[in-house]
């Protein structure tokens, strides 16, 4: 764990914001030049506190109206299955996330599609047919609040 000060939690917190913002504006915000502003940066980047920066697409205005998180159980479980499965959910365009987690599900996705129609598609013709694909649960989100987390 890396020791962070006021100002690296507050520039953490702009990034988070908008990841898009420069060096030199970050450091006008903070009272900092444009080279310091830029080490320390460097220094987070380095850390791993910062580990890139990502591009956030709105999938409704891309005409993918529905998000769905599945939790999926697989049907037998050993490393060669866990493995299988994973390869083969990550080469389905619509699935933006594979989370292995502990607890009723093995796994979680978050799924998006056009309509529910098309969700149904999805869920029958790739999803379920994927190897050691067992049962399955689907939540609809029905609103979101992103939150850069704690800092």
């Amino acid at each position: 764990m890396m020791d962070l000060d006021e100002i690296d939690r507050q520039v953490l917190r702009a990034l988070a914001q908008d990841a898009s913002q420069s060096a030199g504006a970050l450091g006008r915000r903070f009272g900092l030049s444009q080279p310091a502003m830029w080490r320390r940066i460097r220094r987070l980047q380095d850390a791993g506190v910062i580990r890139g920066r990502r591009l956030r697409l709105d999938a409704e205005k891309l005409g993918f109206g529905v998000t769905v998180f599945l939790g999926v159980k697989l049907a037998r479980k050993g490393q060669l299955q866990l493995d299988d499965f994973e390869r083969a959910v990550s080469a389905i365009p619509e699935v933006q996330t594979v989370e292995h987690v502990l607890g009723l599900y093995d796994y979680r996705l978050r799924v998006v599609a056009r309509d529910l129609a098309d969700f149904e598609r999805v869920l029958r013709r790739r999803i379920m047919t994927l190897p050691g694909a067992g049962e399955v649960e689907a939540n609809v989100l029905l609103s979101e609040e992103r939150r850069p987390g704690p800092i």
